[in-house]
């Protein structure tokens, strides 16, 4: 059954690559639409993601500050990491959870899935709640990441979403995601 969204539906013509890295690819797409108008898409490819809320029993956010090439800055962000090939994403986030803040979780729910920027990006990330935090195992952490932890109080943390010192996507929408649920439990 064709719905009206069916008009809106672009078919790949034909696929070049423009650069193949470590973490991305960068593709050109030819599309052609339901009335035959072709037009070009510039896609970045890219595996997939993990983003952890850890929340401790003072109900504070783990936190990370770390430097962002793209951003040219320090940027505080929840832990997050890409999928390996064939890993499942909740495998990726408790790995990814020890690497970042040498904690693991005892209780995981997954909270929802979004593409970061579907303009431009396949990148999916999964985001994850973990709670009931305890210290784990060392584990060998990234090389190449160098991370500072810190812990804030959701009241916190929401006033630095406003004042613009949480800049990170995938972080708002995991605070905010958790200020809301508190709030739906209180009301």
């Amino acid at each position: 059954m064709l719905t009206i969204f069916d008009n809106l539906r672009e078919k790949t013509v034909s696929t070049s690559y423009l650069y193949r890295g470590k973490i991305i690819n960068v593709r050109q797409d030819q599309v052609k639409d339901a009335l035959g108008k072709k037009a070009f898409r510039e896609v970045v490819e890219h595996p997939g993601a993990v983003a952890i809320l850890a929340v401790n029993n003072d109900e504070e956010a783990i936190l990370v500050h770390q430097h962002r090439q793209p951003a040219g800055e320090v940027l505080l962000e929840i832990p997050a990491g890409k999928l390996e090939p064939d890993e499942e994403p909740l495998e990726c986030a408790r790995r990814e959870l020890l690497e970042e803040t040498g904690l693991k979780a005892g209780k995981w729910q997954e909270l929802s899935c979004f593409y970061t920027s579907p303009g431009y990006c396949d990148e999916k990330i999964n985001l994850f709640l973990a709670e009931e935090l305890s210290k784990g195992e060392s584990t060998t952490s990234d090389p190449e990441e160098n991370i500072r932890e810190e812990a804030i109080s959701l009241t916190e943390a929401g006033k630095m979403i406003a004042d613009g010192r949480i800049k990170d996507g995938k972080t708002i929408i995991a605070l905010q995601y958790a200020m809301l649920q508190k709030k739906i439990l209180t009301d």
